[in-house]
Formats: C-alpha cells, sequence, structure tokens
C-alpha cells in the first residue's frame, strides 16, 4: 500500500515548523536535513519509503526551509539538538524512534544518541558534520561570485542569487550533478530569497564552526549507528566514521558508491534499503 505524504505545521521546543510526514508501519523514522536545506531534500527518499508503508517524518530545521529562526546569541546546535529531541518525543513518547540525518542533520542524530531518556532504536548519521573538519561551510564562503554579489551595492535579483546558489550546490553536493533532477534544486535555491536571508544562513554556518570543531561524547552512545557516506563525498571527511567505529560497539559503516554528499537525493533506493533493513529486529518485530 503506497502511503500519501501530508505536509503540515507543528509546534517543537518553542519553534514554528514545517513536517512532511508518512503514515505507515514500524517505529517512528525521523529526518533532518543538513546546512541550508530543508525537509524537501527527503522527497524522494519518501517517496520509497512510502511504497514500502513505513512510518516516516522530514522536519525544516529552526533557521532554515519554513522554520522559525534560532534565538539570537545562543548556541546553535544545543538550539537544534533540543529541537530534535522535542521531534523524537513528539513522535515516539514511549521510545523506539529511528534518526537519520544528513551532514549536520547527522551530527544532531549523533548528539541525539548520546542524550539518556530518549530510547532510541538507533541512528543512521549520513555523512555527518563534526567528526573531521566539515569542509562545507568553507567551500561555500569562498565562492567568489556568491561573495561578490553579496557585497554588492546594488540591488540583486532573486532570480540570479538563486541560480548562483544552485550552482554551488550541485557542484559540492553531487557526484553527478548532470542527473539531479531540477525540482530538487528549485526546492534548495528557494530558501534563498534575497540577499539578507542568504546572509543570515551563512552568518549561521560561520558562528557553527566553533561548535563543530568537537561536538560529540560518542562512549555515551548506546544504541545501534549505522554510518553511511558516499564514496565521492567532496564535503564531509570519509576518514572521521573510524573514531565512531572505535568508539561505539553496535557500529558500523557502509560506502554507498557512485555517490556524492546527499545520498538521499543520489541514491534513495539504496538509501531506503538501508533504512527498511536497520535495525533489523526492531523493524521485523513492528
Amino acid at each position: 500500500m503506497m502511503q500519501p505524504l501530508f505536509e503540515h505545521r507543528l509546534e517543537l521546543a518553542g519553534f514554528e515548523t514545517r513536517a512532511l510526514e508518512l503514515e505507515g508501519s514500524g517505529p517512528p523514522l525521523l529526518l533532518l536535513h543538513g546546512f541550508a536545506d530543508s525537509a524537501d531534500t527527503w522527497r524522494m527518499l519518501l517517496d520509497r519509503l512510502g511504497r514500502a508503508d513505513r512510518r516516516a517524518v522530514a522536519l525544516d530545521l529552526p533557521g532554515f526551509g519554513t522554520a522559525d529562526q534560532l534565538g539570537a546569541d545562543k548556541p546553535i546546535l544545543a538550539q537544534l539538538t533540543g529541537f530534535a529531541a522535542a521531534a523524537v518525543q513528539h513522535y515516539a513518547p514511549d521510545g523506539g524512534a529511528l534518526v537519520c540525518g544528513n551532514s549536520l542533520g547527522g551530527c544532531l542524530s549523533l548528539l541525539l544518541a548520546q542524550r539518556s531518556g530518549l530510547k532510541l532504536a538507533g541512528v543512521v548519521p549520513v555523512a555527518p558534520a563534526g567528526l573531521e573538519m566539515a569542509r562545507w561551510f568553507m567551500l561555500i564562503e569562498r565562492e567568489p561570485v556568491l561573495r561578490t554579489l553579496l557585497a554588492s551595492p546594488l540591488p540583486v535579483p532573486a532570480a540570479a542569487l538563486q541560480r548562483i546558489v544552485l550552482e554551488i550546490y550541485k557542484r559540492l553536493a553531487f557526484h553527478h550533478p548532470e542527473t539531479i533532477e531540477p525540482f530538487v534544486g528549485r526546492a534548495f535555491a528557494s530558501h534563498f530569497r534575497d540577499r539578507r536571508t542568504t546572509a543570515r544562513i551563512l552568518g549561521a554556518g560561520r558562528m557553527m564552526l566553533p561548535e563543530l570543531r568537537d561536538p560529540f561524547d560518542l562512549e555515551r552512545i548506546h544504541c545501534p549507528v549505522q554510518l553511511i557516506w558516499g564514496d565521492h563525498d567532496s564535503m564531509v571527511f570519509q576518514g572521521g566514521a573510524q573514531r565512531v567505529l572505535d568508539s561505539v560497539l553496535d557500529s558500523q559503516l557502509t560506502l554507498i558508491e557512485d555517490c556524492g554528499h546527499c545520498p538521499q537525493i543520489e541514491a534513495a533506493d539504496r538509501l531506503a534499503e538501508l533504512l527498511l533493513e536497520f535495525p533489523a529486529p526492531l523493524v521485523q518485530a513492528a
């Protein structure tokens, strides 16, 4: 049975946000996007999960997409982790949720796994930031055309700004950018509405960099961890996975061949398979 996808708004941890939600079977699967992205990045994966009758929800993180803005002068990771923890408690008050996050969202999934009391079924960090210094923000900030547009005293048409953002996104996030469906790029770029919004997003990334240098206490993780990386990821170093494998007894790494930083888009079928199989005993018992 193909489950329909519902889009609605809700409030979590004091932030209003947007949810893309599938009803279905199995423990709730919470999907957390990366920096400057939105819940829309999971639409292709949600299509696969809906065909498998799998319960899942993707959320806009505070500060991104259509969610409320982050609190000023407060640590960003703490705000985002508190939001994600509230989402887990909302969708799985009795425990058993599975959390999958890409990039920044992958970092949040590991931070959630460190928290006692959430009773997670497991976490699936996909190319998580924070294990080795993530390069995504430095690569974006150094883009000369974007820097010129943001520094220009003249008005910048939204279409021109979004076109530049889209080209940067496709070049950095994917191994085969020419194969990416147009709606994927349009959804990502649409949130860069103007120069002020773009500067705010980049400013949040700049503030987060020190927080991402060593955010984890991996020895506190006691739920299963399935790390996933595209084997051609040019934004986050694969080598950081070894820290998790060395620290978490129930952990493993899967590399997806011929894939860049966003397997939920470039390898949605394979990522869906991995999520539906993990953690096998809990999914099969549902």
